[in-house]
């Protein structure tokens, strides 16, 4: 008897092992799947026309961009003078005590390079992409646009759009064409943050679906 007790035990060990491993294994592969995604959607862009580009805010250095966020204005702007976009609408509030919302540093900076200030518009509230897009779009709806781009990092940008679509916000793609995530060491940071970021959010919808099947 002691002896069929110990096989058990063993088996048991034996089947825990298997399945911590195939555990670790299936979230390895979804992890690097999902990392795969995000970097195979930075090419993604398209060159409709829409109302207003939402630029997701970024850090601020006293009243300037930082090299980030200068570089989302820019390729605003460059669509704004194009004409594939009418309106620049900024996002972003204050990222510590007393710093300047990032709208208002970026609607100041497309002033300072041509942007006519009646077509611009800006939300001051937001800390993360989400609330940058939910607030945008209670703006948006006050001044009546319908249509829009979305402004950011080619590795936030499928975050963004995913963010977006949930929202049932009408938005396409243009990441910026340069960034200032230029090397390996600078862009692995970001892809890992956007990875778990991309992939918390799915398993939140998972959950949200499965509680409102549940009702």
């Amino acid at each position: 008897m002691e002896g069929k007790s110990r096989i058990r035990k063993i088996k048991s060990k034996h089947w825990l092992v298997i399945s911590i491993a195939s555990l670790v294994l299936i979230g390895l592969i979804w992890t690097i799947t999902t990392a795969s995604l995000i970097w195979a959607y930075t090419d993604e862009e398209s060159s409709r026309q829409s109302d207003a580009a939402i630029i997701l805010g970024a850090a601020v250095e006293g009243d300037n961009p930082s090299p980030v966020f200068r570089e989302r204005i820019e390729h605003a702007i460059l669509l704004y003078r194009q004409g594939t976009i009418s309106h620049l609408l900024f996002t972003g509030g204050s990222g510590r005590a007393g710093e300047r919302p990032e709208a208002e540093v970026g609607r100041d900076y497309a002033v300072a390079h041509g942007v006519d200030p009646a077509d611009i518009q800006m939300e001051t509230e937001s800390r993360i992409t989400e609330e940058n897009l939910v607030n945008s779009i209670s703006v948006g709806e006050q001044v009546g646009f319908h249509t829009y781009t979305i402004v950011s990092d080619p590795l936030h940008m499928k975050r963004a759009m995913k963010l977006a679509n949930g929202l049932g916000i009408d938005a396409v793609p243009s990441p910026t064409q340069t960034t200032a995530y230029q090397t390996w060491r600078s862009q692995f940071p970001f892809l890992a943050r956007e990875t778990i970021l991309y992939m918390g959010y799915m398993v939140k919808g998972w959950i949200d679906n499965l509680q409102q099947h549940g009702e």
